[in-house]
């Protein structure tokens, strides 16, 4: 694999000292390097982090000094950007359907740029801003992503025309384009698919009297974690050669969450619990589905390095809650003589683990560490 790893050092001793309780831990040689592979790979796209993949305070400074930009979806991580120093009029509020107070905050804090993907939201925000600037978000192919994001939001062909004419009608300053891949997406075409169609739009645009300035690649560029994925590089080609002919006067940017931090994150947890039921190996973790796994459970698979060594099994693992939606995975690969006291690593752990944790059944959230 390309992609540097967690530092194998403080791995090794996390996994071998005394058990403290379940920690997310962050490299920031890892962040700093993904930031760098993502500019070098997409030169004339700006990368503005995705705040909600990641929104530790730790995490989002060593981000911000490394050269990424960040695109936001509520009044907590508007808070969360202007407590790091970063600019309002900086953010991009990628968040298709906003509270009129959550839009209010926004426009008093400085943001200028909205998404929209339907007439009334397009009315909301230019009733309250009347000077903000808007991209609208394109309904785009999500095949070959893990998550499929197209189907909450995005225009189709009739829903974005008819923004297009509501922003005629009332004079909103409708001067961009974005769409998403998907989830962790490995299929190129729908970044090219994307780009394609926002090009007929920028036309659609310049001939009904408006100015194009922002194309916004959105997310979707995907990390490592138990099998190889398309790199950033070979990504980034493919996005260059279908930009060309851009216009200089369009802003280029994307929003990468998951390929900025999960692989520079390592969840370390401790064995809680082992049976056997109906023939079928069973492990419990303090950590699962609530507080540091959710995607686990959305098709996401982990490598896991163990405390404990020697040939492996097939376990089902589960988390510490009483929910028997908690459960991680049904054929984990994990040592044979597992048992309780043990304590796991799970690799590739730094996007929506603390994000989607809750304290759901009492249990605590995760705590955030960084090294480097």
């Amino acid at each position: 694999m390309s992609r540097p790893l967690f530092n194998a050092d403080l791995r090794a001793q996390l996994l071998a000292a005394p058990y403290t309780g379940p920690q997310l831990w962050m490299d920031r040689a890892v962040l700093r390097d993904r930031v760098l592979r993502f500019r070098r790979a997409l030169p004339a796209v700006y990368p503005h982090f995705a705040v909600k993949c990641n929104p530790d305070p730790q995490v989002l400074q060593c981000l911000h000094e490394a050269g990424a930009g960040f695109e936001i979806a509520s009044p907590d991580e508007l808070k969360l950007m202007l407590e790091l120093g970063v600019p309002a009029a900086e953010l991009y509020y990628s968040n298709p359907v906003k509270s009129r107070e959550a839009i209010a905050q926004a426009v008093v804090a400085g943001v200028q740029w909205y998404v929209v993907d339907c007439v009334e939201e397009l009315h909301k925000v230019h009733a309250l801003y009347p000077q903000a600037s808007f991209y609208l978000r394109l309904h785009t192919d999500n095949q070959g992503s893990q998550v499929a994001l197209s189907g909450k939001f995005g225009a189709g062909e009739v829903e974005a025309e008819a923004v297009l004419q509501a922003a005629l009608a009332c004079g909103a300053d409708l001067a961009g384009i974005t769409f998403h891949a998907g989830s962790q997406c490995c299929r190129v075409e729908n970044w090219l698919s994307g780009i394609a169609a926002a090009k007929q739009w920028f036309q659609r645009m310049l001939e009904r009297g408006l100015t194009p300035r922002l194309l916004n690649l959105g997310g979707g560029f995907p990390a490592e974690y138990d099998s190889v994925v398309p790199s950033i590089e070979t990504l980034g080609q493919a996005i260059h050669d279908a930009l060309q002919g851009m216009p200089a006067s369009v802003r280029i940017m994307a929003e990468p969450g998951r390929y900025l931090v999960a692989e520079a994150g390592g969840l370390l947890c401790q064995v809680i619990g082992t049976t056997r039921r109906g023939g079928q190996r069973w492990v419990y973790l303090d950590v699962g589905v609530f507080n540091g796994l959710l995607e686990s459970i959305t098709g996401f698979s982990y490598a896991i390095d163990a405390s404990r060594e020697g040939p492996r099994a097939a376990w089902t693992m589960a988390g510490p809650t009483c929910d028997s939606m908690d459960i991680c995975a049904e054929a984990q690969p994990l040592p044979v003589t597992l048992q309780e006291g043990d304590r796991l690593w799970v690799h590739t752990a730094g996007a929506y683990s603390n994000a989607c944790a809750s304290r759901f059944n009492g249990f605590p959230l995760l705590p955030v560490r960084l090294i480097g």
